[in-house]
């Protein structure tokens, strides 16, 4: 096939079945058919080596279409099957939205596998026996909190994957208790989805830290490119190296995620990781269900805030005093906003800048 060749990039129709979808998978993976679009996608057409193309805001809220060759989602399956005990013939159950690659993930896994996921995303599911399912943290704690049936299907499981946002440890440790084996999952759409199982790389994934404490991830399972700017690509990707917007660390051979560089706000001169506030009160206060966010301040720069749901929480001087003693003065909460539930973006992640708005709008 020529270099500059190109195919045609058809969006994938939210009306196929589970059995038509997989079909439009396999012909997009072998070439057989034209490459396959989920999420918000305008391109028509792709190089010949892109067999799935997905549309993400990531975290950052910047529009990206991510190009992803057949080679990179495969080898993205295999290795998570592999790292799962997962054999031929076993069975995946589909819980999430078709326009993420977590979810297009559960399809290849199923494909390689020689089976078909069962589609669980409408009202009134039966949630039938599966091996495998993968799943977001809001999933999990509705299942321990109001969905019996949810929660019954992923106990019979051999394995959950969690992904797509950062799991507190007060909500593993009441799932295990209740019974689930799970398995937290990091990465994202440039990576294939999840490459780090629970710290550990997958086979054939490297990941190191830059001197900017920023997550590099090297490996077969990266994508091409992004579709229509590859400037932008080759600018986050440096010799083989995607380079994310995450913070971490390696402790005992393990990855810790710590945030995102992104969010790092500037507070009375004082950098403060968002991150960094939210892990350390949900550390000291487990059952606190909280995101950190700020706004412009005339005083401060930028003003750090604090959403908290429910009404059982510790009080705003504690948390305060907590965070005062832990980081420092300048860590301390100026606001607080009390809200029935977190405003989300995408398949899990808190949406900060509806925040600020919730906040701002509550303040006139």
């Amino acid at each position: 096939m020529e270099q500059n060749a190109q195919r045609e990039l058809r969006l994938a129709n939210p009306e196929w079945t589970v059995r038509e979808l997989m079909a439009h998978v396999s012909k997009a993976l072998t070439s057989d058919g034209p490459a396959l679009a989920f999420g918000k996608v305008q391109s028509a057409k792709v190089a010949s080596r892109i067999s799935i193309v997905v549309g993400t805001t990531g975290s950052s809220g910047t529009s990206k279409e991510v190009g992803l060759s057949a080679s990179a989602v495969i080898t993205s399956a295999k290795a998570s099957n592999t790292y799962l005990g997962a054999a031929g013939g076993d069975t995946w159950s589909l819980l999430l939205p078709l326009t993420h690659i977590a979810a297009i993930n559960v399809l290849v896994r199923a494909y390689q596998l020689g089976t078909e996921p069962i589609d669980l995303r409408g009202e009134g599911s039966q949630y039938p026996k599966v091996d495998f399912t993968a799943i977001v943290p809001a999933q999990l704690f509705t299942a321990l909190n109001s969905d019996s049936a949810l929660l019954h299907h992923l106990k019979e499981t051999k394995a959950v994957l969690i992904g797509g946002a950062a799991l507190s440890d007060s909500l593993r440790t009441q799932g295990e208790a209740a019974g689930i084996n799970i398995v937290t999952t990091y990465g994202m759409t440039e990576t294939c989805g999840g490459c780090v199982y629970d710290g550990t790389p997958l086979d054939g994934v490297e990941i190191s830290i830059t001197a900017e404490n920023r997550i590099a991830i090297k490996g077969a399972v990266l994508a091409d490119t992004y579709i229509g700017a590859q400037a932008q690509w080759d600018a986050e990707s440096k010799e083989g190296w995607f380079i994310s917007s995450d913070l971490g660390k390696i402790e005992d051979g393990k990855l810790i995620v710590e945030g995102r560089s992104d969010d790092v706000i500037v507070s009375g001169g004082e950098n403060i990781s968002l991150g960094q506030i939210e892990t350390a009160l949900q550390r000291h206060f487990p059952d606190l269900t909280c995101a950190a966010f700020s706004t412009q301040d005339v005083q401060w720069g930028d003003s750090l805030h604090l959403a908290i749901v429910g009404s059982e929480s510790p009080t705003e001087a504690d948390i305060n005093s907590y965070l005062a003693a832990e980081i420092g003065e300048f860590a301390k909460i100026k606001g607080f906003l009390h809200l029935s539930e977190l405003p989300l973006m995408g398949i899990g992640k808190v949406d900060r800048k509806k925040l600020a708005q919730l906040f701002m709008e509550a303040s006139d």
